[in-house]
């Protein structure tokens, strides 16, 4: 069904990219830098995981920043100036600050296109947890919604968009401030594997600590079996840091408990990689309210 609007993201929402295409998503490719060069996130189509990843086990430092007023309008404005309005999904506020672009290009553009609506929806998410919130709501954009049936509904749902993420070695989030540099040294001389999860301000934080991989794995699979309601309806994509072998063995895991729900694997990209590290598995699903 045509639609008289535009549905639309950022690459931070690690969508897949056979997604975008089949269901022709816009993106925006946000920004990142490693060995010097500068690269526009295009969904692992310039530079695949594993040479990501590979990278940055032979020592590579990833950055990540913001895009401008000026980059975000040249997203935007052909849209507005087509004559459709505008949903923009956006990644969480409390995690960047290139939001403060969106909404300022946002203002902007509707004094211009005063005839036009251009809504910005703050997931308080990024990666996959995001990528389902798109996903739920492009569905509901195929089936013919409205801008704002499909924006209230992600209002309504969008704390229901669960992560839960263990990661291999400490250095990469202490380098970004997740761990102090004290702790990430105690935590690898004990092999100590901390649980990390999106809270309900839309922040990352440490959920639990466990001795060892498989605990972690674990603590992961648990936390699924607690928080998904609806099998059915609460499709689950497992995210790693070039573990592919880890991440099928955790979807073996995740069949056996929820064996009606809908789970895919699928490559952490270069923004959550480059503060996560390789290694890096994650679980994320639509379930309950988030509990923290």
């Amino acid at each position: 069904m045509e639609q008289n609007y535009v549905l639309m993201t950022d690459s931070d929402s690690d969508l897949p990219y056979e997604l975008k295409v089949a269901y022709d998503i816009p993106v925006v490719s946000m920004p990142y830098a490693i060995d010097g060069q500068e690269y526009f996130d295009d969904l692992g189509q310039t530079v695949d995981p594993k040479t990501f990843f590979d990278k940055m086990r032979a020592g590579a430092t990833p950055s990540t920043s913001a895009l401008n007023e000026t980059i975000y309008r040249e997203y935007f404005e052909p849209i507005l100036a087509s004559g459709k309005d505008l949903l923009f999904i956006a990644f969480s506020s409390q995690l960047s600050a290139t939001i403060q672009a969106v909404y300022a290009t946002q203002k902007a553009l509707l004094s211009e296109y005063p005839g036009r609506k251009f809504i910005v929806v703050d997931t308080l998410s990024i990666s996959a947890p995001q990528a389902i919130l798109v996903l739920k709501a492009h569905e509901m954009y195929r089936e013919g919604k409205s801008i704002e049936e499909v924006t209230q509904w992600l209002e309504d749902n969008k704390l229901r968009a669960q992560a839960w993420f263990t990661v291999e070695d400490l250095k990469y989030l202490k380098r970004g401030g997740r761990v102090s540099p004290a702790a990430a040294a105690i935590g690898t001389l004990i092999d100590l594997k901390p649980i990390l999860t999106e809270t309900l301000e839309g922040k990352l934080a440490p959920a639990a600590k466990v001795r060892g991989r498989r605990k972690a794995v674990a603590y992961i699979v648990d936390r699924a079996i607690e928080n998904v309601v609806d099998q059915k309806e609460a499709m689950g994509i497992i995210l790693h840091g070039d573990c592919p072998e880890e991440a099928q063995a955790l979807k073996s895991q995740l069949e056996e408990k929820l064996p009606d729900m809908n789970i895919l694997i699928h490559a952490i990209g270069p923004v959550i990689g480059a503060h996560a590290g390789p290694g890096t598995l994650a679980f994320c699903f639509l379930g309950k309210r988030r509990p923290q």
